[in-house]
């Protein structure tokens, strides 16, 4: 720690520190259970198996630090605020965790039964039709992405997935986008989020930037309602129902096009489509900016972790995904790409358009 740091200073990392570990340790407790009753389910056990390397915990945990030192001094150089991650009371963690905990068991049957069509039956008695390629239980999830349960717990279960390290994660995006919108104002720009799931990352981009025009799309009504619950009182961001390739706005209508853990969730044809129509409604200058999972290569240590993850999770387009040259699928629109590099498990990927 820089022993001239002013008394205010160290108090604010001290909390900083304390709640982030926190965090880590809640959200890993529930993946200890998972992982528990995960082998109960299966016997034998099922043990998911690669070739490549796979980092120690001891790596893990050391990569995650570094992601939150990271974050910190992304704090101090001024770049975002003091992290409010959102979880919420305690009366609501807890609710939501009860009924995370609660769902495993059916997920671990969906898993050991390999039925990941369930909720494109329960979607039509519904009436919510959606494109084939999202009527799927991702994560063998209950509900996939459609009922108002899974977007309740849906954060929950990322946070478990990378051990309550995902919002420090979204938050490395706020950096190429505050490099992007420095000296401009604000006011005259709008930014549209594709698959904005539960607007954790529109709640921090209006908490960094509050006077930012910012459109949040998803093709889930029950997300987008938890979406609202996060952004209540931005009155400079609105939310809509829709598909990202095929975009209900205007030609060269956005400054900035965002996206996060979307791409390895689309089949290949799909995120054509979506990079095609990101470049379509972005104005000349205008950037996208991506987060997404790791590819192979990116990190040569984790390739064997990233070939482990289908393995446990239902994720039909992440396979191909690893394999996707992003610099050419996007160059293949006319978008230049500017920035790439790790954050942790994920990568922050800048592409502009001429």
């Amino acid at each position: 720690m820089d022993q001239s740091a002013s008394p205010g200073r160290v108090v604010a990392r001290a909390a900083y520190a304390a709640r982030q570990a926190a965090r880590v340790a809640w959200f890993m407790g529930h993946g200890l259970v998972m992982r528990q009753l995960r082998q109960r389910a299966s016997r034998p056990p099922v043990t998911p198996r690669t070739r490549l390397p796979v980092p120690s915990n001891e790596r893990i945990l050391a990569d995650m630090a570094r992601l939150f030192a990271r974050d910190l001094a992304n704090v101090e150089a001024g770049i975002y605020p003091m992290p409010r991650d959102g979880d919420g009371p305690p009366a609501m963690r807890l609710a939501r965790s009860g009924a995370f905990l609660a769902d495993l068991p059916r997920v671990h049957v969906r898993r050991r039964q390999g039925r990941v069509r369930e909720v494109e039956v329960e979607a039509e008695v519904a009436g919510r039709a959606r494109p084939g390629y999202y009527m799927q239980n991702f994560h063998f999830q209950s509900g996939g992405w459609l009922t108002e349960g899974s977007a309740r717990i849906y954060d929950t279960q990322v946070e478990v997935l990378f051990k309550g390290s995902a919002n420090a994660m979204r938050r490395q995006l706020l950096v190429p986008l505050r490099d992007f919108i420095s000296g401009r104002d604000q006011r005259r720009l709008r930014l549209l989020d594709i698959g904005c799931g539960t607007g954790r990352f529109l709640r921090f981009v209006a908490q960094t930037f509050p006077r930012l025009a910012s459109i949040g799309i998803d093709l889930s009504d029950t997300y987008l309602g938890e979406a609202r619950r996060h952004l209540k009182n931005r009155h400079r961001t609105s939310l809509a129902l829709a598909k990202g390739e095929e975009l209900p706005f205007a030609g060269a209508s956005f400054d900035c096009v965002t996206s996060l853990f979307l791409f390895h969730e689309l089949p290949g044809e799909i995120r054509i489509q979506l990079v095609r129509e990101m470049a379509r409604v972005l104005r000349p200058g205008g950037r996208v900016l991506l987060l997404d999972s790791l590819q192979y290569g990116d990190v040569p240590d984790y390739d064997g972790l990233l070939d482990l993850f289908p393995q446990s999770f239902h994720e039909p387009y992440f396979a191909d995904y690893m394999g996707e040259d992003l610099r050419a699928l996007f160059a293949a629109a006319g978008l230049r790409r500017v920035v790439e590099e790790p954050a942790f498990m994920a990568k922050v990927s800048v592409f502009e358009k001429s």
